[in-house]
């Protein structure tokens, strides 16, 4: 996690737990002069639009006293959903036995996307299974993760 994602995460966590849910995730989308602020949140019991509206307010007022996201932002509050992002180490090892995508910063082998079996974790690395073949990769090189829903 980024220096400034785990800024926001610490200013944002606590108003989530507030209200009863899990900060998911975050995620902070450049998109030219503006970009998107991507909050997700998760509950055992599900998300509805209207928690997602709820925590939106109470996260925006807290965004509007601290300001800290530089420039014009959109505040986006979502649910992870069922092709949800993994951000840290903890769902990752959550999700293990699930197939995954994921997007690497830097390319190995020359490809910066896999998809295949999520093995777990061992260490700060993440275990892949690919056509046969275990990858490793450490979870700070990681750009995006994504569970890949099944449907039977």
């Amino acid at each position: 996690m980024a220096i400034k994602d785990a800024a926001l995460h610490a200013l944002i966590e606590p108003v989530v737990s507030a209200m009863g849910f899990e900060l998911w995730g975050i995620d902070h989308l450049s998109q030219g002069k503006h970009s998107r602020l991507v909050i997700y949140i998760d509950h055992e019991d599900g998300v509805s639009v209207d928690d997602c509206a709820d925590v939106s307010r109470q996260v925006s007022a807290v965004l509007d006293v601290e300001d800290p996201v530089p420039g014009e932002y959109r505040l986006e509050v979502s649910s992870p959903g069922m092709d949800r992002p993994l951000f840290s180490l903890d769902q990752f090892e959550r999700y293990a036995g699930h197939v995954v995508t994921v997007k690497l910063r830097v390319p190995f082998d020359g490809r910066r996307k896999f998809k295949g079996l999520l093995a777990g974790i061992e260490n700060d690395e993440v275990l892949l299974q690919v056509d046969g073949e275990e990858y490793c990769f450490p979870i700070e090189g990681i750009d995006q993760a994504r569970v890949v829903p099944q449907f039977t």
